[in-house]
């Protein structure tokens, strides 16, 4: 290393307005480097030590971008600069290299310790520093602002599609709830009636254990064609007006529908007598509506089971925010969060591969899968085929999601992860949701997202590593 006269300093674009006071002070505090090409400057992530202005030589600036090294810029004109660029900022901010710079052929780079580097532009220029440190975080405030909004917009529409499928299974729990005792007054009335008319204990337990025989889960079934079901309803809707059942043919549904036929009629006509079979017959209706309805509300209940268990899956509240967990029950919590918009003309096809659990923040994933779903759904305009595939890639899970659009034009597709970049239209997107989940799956948890696209195949594709990523500082 050695230092750079004050003269040389002065020809630099960089410090062309600078007095002679200044250019002594900084031909003190920094010295020259010589790099061979090929030689790494500063490389990204790294803690930023130091800005470095080119002397002589050629530099090149790169970035890494949707997992790969991407060169942004190369120059040989001297002044240009790079390294710890933003130093003057908050010193209490512990700031890193935001690109890598490698010199390109032989060259000499004059490097200024950023700490000194940040105290002297603060006391030379306080305006414009104040100025500077304005914009960057006014941008980073409306950055954040604008995340926490697209956030509850994501969570909105879970919200609306959760409600609206909670509110079907508890309106069918609420009916038959309702109906269940009305079904039930009407049964003991029955029952009463059977008692009065001298049909004793030992028939009616014989009753009541065809009933019991009776309601056994129709899933243990046979099951009958519609042809089939009206067939049986007839046969039976006949026997009953042979055997002077009043109302038969409006007793027949419900009675076939709980797996009732002619031979079982027979048995309670020989338990209870031809003079007790019709009060016998509307006692066993209302008891196999009841257990119907029983049925229905146990459906309903379990509905609303599974849709609660899938929203606690999806937000992961009561979950530790780092843990391993299978990832594909993320993707079919979200499925289930998405079921209201996800519509009926979307056919949803899930091709999971085995996979090891995999170490992650799991309620943010849950933003990447919703993020990704919401923009195929988009670009299908409410009708196609969504795929959902997973699969190991090396020592990393891959997790595909492709939908069958119109595509993402090629000149879009590198840009598509920009802030604030949509191919919506206006009011209808911000351009965020792919930034974040890019910042989730690349800045969290050290992955990748790929695109690939054509008309009626777009395949977004999240590599998440199978080992648990580097302690965060």
């Amino acid at each position: 290393m050695t230092t750079v006269s004050p003269e040389e300093l002065q020809k630099l674009f960089l410090f062309e307005a600078l007095d002679d006071e200044q250019l002594t002070w900084l031909s003190k505090v920094g010295s020259a480097r010589e790099y061979a090409a090929d030689d790494m400057v500063c490389m990204q992530g790294e803690p930023a030590e130091f800005l470095y202005v080119l002397l002589d030589g050629e530099i090149s600036l790169t970035q890494v971008v949707h997992g790969n090294q991407v060169e942004m810029h190369r120059a040989d004109t001297p002044g240009v600069y790079g390294g710890a660029v933003m130093a003057y900022l908050d010193s209490r901010i512990e700031q890193r290299y935001a690109h890598s710079l490698r010199a390109t052929r032989p060259s000499r780079m004059f490097a200024l310790p950023a700490r000194k580097f940040a105290k002297v532009v603060r006391d030379w220029f306080p305006m414009a520093t104040h100025l500077l440190e304005g914009i960057f975080y006014g941008m980073n405030n409306a950055r954040r602002i604008i995340d926490q909004r697209e956030r509850l917009t994501a969570l909105g529409t879970i919200t609306a599609g959760l409600t609206h499928e909670l509110n079907n299974p508890a309106a069918a729990a609420s009916r038959a709830s309702a109906e269940l005792g009305d079904h039930l007054v009407s049964a003991q009335k029955r029952l009463a009636e059977l008692a009065s008319a001298g049909v004793d204990c030992e028939r009616l337990g014989k009753l009541v254990s065809l009933r019991q025989h009776l309601r056994e889960p129709l899933v243990n079934r046979t099951p009958r064609s519609p042809m089939e079901i009206s067939d049986a309803e007839d046969e039976l809707g006949d026997w009953l007006e042979d055997h002077d059942v009043e109302d038969g043919w409006d007793l027949a549904p419900g009675l076939v529908a709980a797996g009732l036929g002619v031979p079982e009629a027979e048995e309670v006509a020989e338990v209870t007598g031809p003079e007790q079979l019709p009060a016998a017959m509307r006692w066993l209706g209302e008891v196999m509506e009841v257990a119907q309805l029983q049925a229905e509300i146990s459906d309903a209940t379990g509905r609303i089971t599974t849709l609660l268990d899938s929203a606690r899956q999806y937000s992961q509240l009561d979950r530790a925010p780092y843990q391993r967990v299978d990832l594909r029950q993320l993707l079919d919590s979200t499925l289930t969060m998405l079921k209201r918009k996800i519509g009926e003309n979307v056919e949803v096809v899930t091709d999971y591969g085995e996979l090891p659990e995999v170490p992650v923040y799991a309620a943010e994933l849950n933003q990447v899968w919703t993020n990704l779903i919401v923009n195929a759904l988009y670009a299908m305009r409410g009708k196609g085929t969504l795929t959902i595939r997973t699969e190991r890639e090396n020592d990393h899970a891959l997790v595909e999601i492709a939908d069958t659009g119109g595509g993402i034009p090629e000149d879009d597709l590198q840009r598509i992860f920009t802030p604030f970049f949509t191919t919506k239209p206006v009011g209808e997107g911000t351009g965020l949701g792919l930034d974040i989940s890019w910042r989730i799956v690349v800045d969290r948890h050290h992955g990748d997202i790929r695109v690939e696209s054509q008309p009626g195949d777009t395949r977004f594709q999240v590599l998440l590593p199978l080992t648990e990523p580097p302690a965060e500082d």
